[in-house]
């Protein structure tokens, strides 16, 4: 609705409708920032504040260069665009520190001109795309695990019948063997390892081999529940902390139970190994109203699950590997158990995140649609 009147002045009309603009640029979902030629900003909208860390009260007025000293590949950008008049690009190279996280972002910058063309400062737009470059790695990982699937797929098959004949052997001979022979502790530990190899086998079959999901209706709270329940009395003797924050809006949603239990179990074992004796485990539950799983895909309601414990945590250098089959800092792992807990996620056309510092100890999440 127009509000203004036939009796307003020139001023008034200029300054309705800058009001009128500023409430538009506040609205929208990218960050804005406006500096003019001496490298003053100007103009910084509420997505600007979430972006860069940086609230409006203290950007406005302030120098550009000095509040986003850390940016020096943006403050560069700026500066040559207030000083030649071009628009410069670019989003592929570009990140922001000054959050105490490296944050991703797509920048453009336009010269601020008036009508007689003289150039008067520059227009900055940052869009956080840090859930563009999670959806990438995603896709490069789902990419290496079915590769490496196809090939474990035909390697346990011919494996799995050596092996049996390996064991039948092995088992035979511990039947010939009197009760008190030595050589019985041989054909034992024969027969163990046989046995952990097989397990291994179905594991790489499991992973190469979809079963296809069996979806109904989950009730999310009821199998984390049901599991954190468990693991308290299998863990009764040592000194860890459970606590639990269920969203209790959310509802059932629709994919396969067994699934999802072997995915939660096998999260919150590796919490509780990681922890050792003691420690502190939270289960949060919660909604995102507006997440987007690809950049073209519209906003949807996805329900995260967050898996939080303060052990020791992941080495930096380890996190990009924990995904790979057969990486394991457990002694007595496969190195698969995380893997597969990949694949269960991708193939509910959800997404699997972790972060981890060694000072405060790791954080899985796990985001899954709501509505399939």
């Amino acid at each position: 609705m127009n509000t203004m009147k036939p009796t307003d002045t020139v001023d008034d009309l200029q300054g309705n409708l800058g009001d009128y603009y500023a409430t538009v640029i506040d609205s929208v979902g990218d960050g804005v920032i406006v500096v003019n030629s001496d490298g003053i900003i100007t103009l910084y909208n509420p997505a600007a504040e979430e972006i860069t860390g940086f609230s409006r009260k203290q950007a406005l007025g302030a120098s550009f260069n000095k509040l986003l000293s850390q940016e020096i590949f943006i403050v560069e950008m700026v500066a040559k665009t207030i000083h030649t008049g071009i628009t410069i690009s670019d989003h592929e190279n570009a990140v922001l520190r000054s959050t105490g996280k490296i944050k991703p972002v797509a920048v453009a910058c336009y010269p601020l001109m008036l009508a007689s063309g003289e150039n008067i400062g520059a227009i900055l737009t940052l869009k956080d795309i840090t859930y563009i470059r999670e959806l990438e790695a995603a896709v490069r990982q789902a990419d290496r695990l079915s590769t490496l699937g196809t090939l474990a797929a035909g390697l346990a098959h011919e494996v799995k019948n050596p092996l049996g004949g390996i064991k039948g052997a092995a088992q035979l001979l511990e039947r010939e063997l009197s009760s008190g022979s030595d050589l019985r502790e041989y054909t034992r530990v024969m027969i163990r390892e046989t046995e952990r190899i097989d397990h291994i086998m179905r594991e790489l079959l499991e992973l190469a081999s979809p079963r296809g999901l069996k979806l109904s209706p989950v009730n999310l709270h009821k199998v984390l529940g049901d599991i954190l329940l468990l693991q308290k009395q299998a863990v009764a003797e040592q000194d860890i902390t459970f606590t639990q924050q269920f969203d209790p809006s959310i509802p059932a949603i629709m994919a396969d139970e067994e699934m999802l239990t072997r995915l939660f179990l096998n999260l919150i074992r590796n919490a509780i190994d990681a922890m050792g004796e003691t420690g502190r485990l939270i289960v949060v539950t919660r909604v995102l109203s507006d997440y987007r799983m690809t950049q073209n895909e519209r906003n949807s309601r996805m329900v995260a699950v967050e898996i939080d414990d303060d052990g020791p945590g992941i080495p930096r250098e380890d996190l990009e590997n924990i995904w790979t089959p057969f990486f394991s800092t457990k002694s007595s792992g496969t190195g698969l158990g995380l893997t597969i807990c990949h694949k269960i996620v991708a193939e509910h056309r959800g997404m699997i995140k972790v972060d981890s510092d060694q000072s405060h100890g790791t954080k899985f999440t796990i985001l899954l649609p709501l509505v399939q």
